[in-house]
């Protein structure tokens, strides 16, 4: 990167490779200043680890309000795990509990992301990829599965907008995903690339409602789908039909768009032409997760300062962060939160289950 003229912001979020910044990562990230970071569980060991590390990210870029993300669901997606993080249920548990009382699942979600932003907050993340607004439809790929509220959008924008609702107030800013919908994905996105063959009409009936009743949310991540209906050349994350006609049009989404992850094998192509393929298509914002060098050196390679209404979306959501003015809970209130979410997940979720 020598001799890269760098300004500020970089057009993408990067991952780390361990538990503390080297010191080529130092370096590059302060020359490359991307946008944000991702931690994953690969960089957490505890408390005082975690902290630590954030307030250097923090540090090497010379800004308070940078983007600290983490893919913090519940379920089978924490990077924040117990013994040192309570368990959270997967947003599948919320989904079944509307069945016995929708308002008793409509508080639970709130409660329990209230409490998951307090975790979030004192480990130092100030945003989290959550909610998930993708449908769980039969016979699809787990790749969504219980991380999905349900099968009907009512009881998915019920329970996310909780969600959403409490990660606020607790300080950390939601980011919706995988817009437009990854629910009918037959296959991992992490390792091929899902193909969709329902109509249009199909598509903006179910799968992108969820997103229209929640396109106010100030950032979202797209979806590694190839929606044959649409646009049956190139997945929605490098398509700028899918952005420009569907999430911008259809859905109306006007803020933030971050791609979701471009090391994931759903998108062909070397890491440089994702990159530019994402960006070009109309996503404001690069993600990648992996932490490796020289997959980070050509996302950087390939990533512009950002500028127009791309920056001005950025700007948006980091003001958004920078807005949260948050009074920690007393312990007497902690305590209340915990043992009433107990209660309301006790008829679909064990206590024992709840951890600490």
């Amino acid at each position: 990167m020598s001799g890269l003229e760098v300004k500020k912001p970089r057009a993408c979020i990067l991952g780390i490779g361990g538990t503390e910044l080297s010191n080529w990562e130092k370096g590059f990230f302060r020359e490359a200043d991307p946008y944000g970071f991702i931690l994953f569980a690969r960089n957490v060991e505890d408390h005082n680890q975690i902290r630590t590390l954030t307030d250097q990210l923090r540090d090497v870029v010379g800004k308070n309000n940078v983007p600290i993300l983490v893919d913090q669901e519940g379920g089978r997606v924490m990077r924040l795990k117990p013994p040192h993080w309570r368990k959270i249920p997967a947003a599948g548990v919320f989904g079944e509990l509307v069945d016995k009382s929708p308002e008793d699942a409509r508080e639970a979600a709130y409660i329990n992301a209230r409490l998951m932003a307090m975790d979030l907050r004192e480990a130092g993340f100030n945003t989290t990829c959550a909610p998930v607004l993708d449908l769980r439809f039969p016979g699809m790929s787990d790749v969504v599965g219980d991380r999905s509220y349900g099968a009907d959008v009512a009881r998915v924008v019920v329970l996310a907008s909780a969600v959403a609702a409490g990660l606020l107030d607790g300080g950390i800013a939601p980011i919706i995903k995988h817009i437009p919908g990854h629910g009918r994905a037959a296959v991992d996105s992490h390792k091929d690339l899902p193909i969709v063959g329902a109509t249009r009409a199909e598509l903006s009936e179910l799968d992108f409602a969820p997103f229209r009743q929640m396109k106010d949310v100030m950032a979202a991540m797209s979806a590694h789908l190839l929606f044959t209906a649409i646009d049956d050349q190139r997945p929605g994350t490098v398509s700028v039909t899918i952005i420009n006609d569907v999430i911008r049009g259809d859905i109306g989404f006007e803020n933030l768009l971050i791609s979701d992850d471009l090391s994931m094998e759903a998108l062909g192509g070397s890491i440089a032409s994702r990159t530019h393929e994402c960006l070009s298509a109309g996503c404001d914002i690069a993600l990648h997760c992996n932490g490796k060098r020289t997959e980070m050196e050509e996302v950087v390679s390939m990533t512009p300062l950002l500028s127009g209404a791309a920056l001005l979306r950025s700007q948006n959501f980091t003001n958004q962060i920078s807005s949260f003015k948050i009074d920690k809970p007393s312990s007497s209130q902690l305590t209340d939160w915990r043992m009433r979410l107990a209660d309301l997940l006790a008829p679909v979720w064990q206590a024992e289950d709840t951890g600490t």
